[in-house]
């Protein structure tokens, strides 16, 4: 017979007793580290207007924990970016698109932050129509986030593909613009406005060039430190200045009321106007005088968040106004 040493099965007994106790303290630490899992939803509205389809889409983000999170958003259709969104406090955002004609699978994509998981929600399938042959656009930026940190500069790429156009008897210039919503950092648009023309392709082939692609701007965005500064534009008058100015002001009216009876006062008075001009051309009273030479404003730091910035496309004339809106998110660190 074999004896049992009832120590040894003791130990064993409470050493795998022990490991079963850790095995879920492990996965939770685990499940922490890599951050909590989210829930992502999205739903979608169509609409006819003008002839063409805009979606406006509901998007909803919220952690296994059941709360909501914050961060960025991207919209695609398919495998194609389309905008980028930024989740207000409550974990919710919405977009307003222009679809082109034809079947779509909208989804939105959650990027993810330091304790939060990325996820995707499911696709959301809508149909457009397009049954106007008029010209038009449409706008489209890539990529749909950018991340930076105060003081940094970033850019995106507006892309403007036509719809229509092989019936343009003119050329359609899209002015470009962007609506940041806040005053603590800026957007640019490089160009500011694009040609369409009727040979304008509406796709961009791998490798081929620039006139065989739609037409792009560049939307550069800068933000800033607490160091940063902006020059002031719009200084204030210089008393000194007017105590100058007015009696010189004064002295050419009677200059001019005495031209009348004297032609030597004529020319004094001409002189005199030109020399004034001059003064105020190089003195505080000129606009671009402050501007280049009044002391910076102090500035603040972009704050940290998520931001969406809106970019519009805008046609018009006397007889036609075409717009078209997108949007991508500023991650500020």
């Amino acid at each position: 017979m074999r004896c049992i040493n009832s120590r040894g099965l003791r130990f064993k007994l409470v050493a795998g007793l022990g490991i079963a106790l850790l095995m879920p303290a492990l996965a939770m630490a685990a499940g922490t580290s890599q951050g909590l899992a989210t829930q992502t939803t999205l739903t979608a509205q169509t609409r006819d207007l003008a002839g063409h389809t805009k979606a406006t889409l509901a998007v909803a983000v919220t952690g296994e924990d059941g709360l909501p999170v914050t961060g960025a958003v991207t919209i695609r259709d398919n495998d194609k970016p389309l905008a980028g969104v930024a989740l207000s406090a409550d974990g919710q955002a919405t977009a307003t698109l222009d679809l082109t004609a034809g079947k779509h699978a909208l989804s939105a994509v959650y990027a993810g932050d330091a304790t939060h998981q990325v996820s995707t929600s499911k696709a959301a399938s809508v149909s457009a129509l397009d049954s106007t042959p008029s010209p038009s656009f449409t706008v489209s930026v890539a990529p749909t986030s950018i991340t930076l940190t105060p003081g940094q500069s970033g850019d995106v790429t507006v892309t403007v593909t036509p719809k229509n156009n092989a019936s343009l008897t003119t050329p359609m210039f899209v002015g470009i613009s962007c609506n940041p919503p806040s005053d603590e950092f800026t957007c640019t648009a490089n160009p500011a406005s694009v040609e369409i023309l009727s040979t304008t392709p509406t796709s961009c082939p791998t490798g081929s060039a620039a006139s065989l692609c739609p037409p792009t701007s560049t939307m550069v965005l800068q933000t800033y430190t607490a160091t940063s500064s902006r020059l002031q534009q719009t200084p204030k008058s210089s008393p000194i200045a007017w105590a100058f100015l007015l009696p010189g002001v004064l002295g050419l009216g009677g200059l001019a009321w005495g031209a009348r009876r004297k032609r030597w006062l004529s020319r004094l008075s001409l002189i005199a106007m030109v020399g004034l001009v001059t003064m105020l051309g190089t003195t505080a009273c000129n606009p671009r005088y402050g501007y280049l030479n009044h002391s910076p404003l102090p500035g603040t730091a972009t704050p940290a968040g998520t931001y969406t910035v809106s970019v519009n496309g805008v046609y018009g004339n006397s007889a036609t106004s075409l717009s078209s809106n997108t949007s991508f998110t500023l991650t500020v660190k």
